[in-house]
């Protein structure tokens, strides 16, 4: 059965980096299209960016584009998140999907598995 593990989370000073890891098992990595989700306190949860089966499709969210960068590896299985130059605003748990690829990145109705989370606070 799919399975998908976050790790990486932790907190930072505003300007700090963090590198988030999603480990997928087998059935899911290379057949599902992959992204990272956010959580805030009282919000909803947001698309952040999503990377294809294949890697070759990367997409992210204006406020995030220029400061992270979703990767996968193929030999891990596994898909990160590197968070440069981050914001207070960023402050949220950290969450790895997977869908059907074909379907829009940015609806979380669309992600059949979903990992525990984990989470990110950056302080000012």
């Amino acid at each position: 059965q799919g399975q998908l593990v976050e790790s990486g989370g932790g907190s930072v000073q505003a300007g700090g980096s963090l590198r988030l890891s999603c480990a997928a098992s087998g059935d899911i990595f290379g057949t599902y299209c992959m992204a990272w989700f956010r959580q805030g306190p009282g919000k909803e949860r947001e698309p952040v960016a999503s990377i294809s089966a294949d890697g070759a499709l990367i997409y992210y969210v204006g406020v995030v584009k220029g400061r992270f960068t979703i990767s996968q590896d193929n030999a891990n299985n596994s898909v990160y998140l590197q968070m440069n130059s981050l914001k207070p605003a960023d402050t949220a748990m950290y969450y790895c999907g997977a869908r059907k690829c074909g379907l829009s990145w940015l609806s979380p109705s669309w992600y059949i598995y979903w990992g525990q989370g984990t989470q990110v606070t950056v302080s000012s």
